[in-house]
């Protein structure tokens, strides 16, 4: 499994960057999600998290023994994940308020930002 990742997590930002470089709004958003997914995993494969205890000293040591849990990459993914959510929503938002102004998803078309009044 270790083995596959790097081909993984390397296939998932070639397909983010490759479709945030298309012209369409729908496909920039995408992009942007795959290429959290592909950080997370980035994250979660460095961090070689293990399936150990919990990162608890026991009152009869004065340290850790391995193997232990290491709480920090975890932390850093959950947080990760939700930042990826926030900039998702706000993404989704600006495809909307940019295709009401301009009638198009397409970035090329989109030279102002003024609404045009019938």
């Amino acid at each position: 499994m270790e083995d596959i990742l790097p081909f993984l997590i390397g296939g998932l930002y070639a397909g983010g960057i490759y479709l945030i470089l298309h012209r369409s709004f729908v496909k920039l958003i995408i992009g942007l999600i795959i290429l959290g997914y592909a950080s997370n995993l980035l994250l979660f494969t460095i961090s070689r998290v293990t399936r150990g205890a919990p990162p608890l000293i026991p009152e009869e040591a004065s340290q850790l023994t391995e193997p232990f849990a290491d709480p920090l990459p975890q932390a850093l993914i959950l947080t990760a994940i939700v930042i990826g959510f926030g900039i998702q929503a706000f993404a989704i938002v600006l495809i909307k308020v940019g295709y009401q102004a301009g009638d198009t998803d397409d970035l090329d078309d989109l030279n102002t930002t003024d609404r045009l009044e019938d």
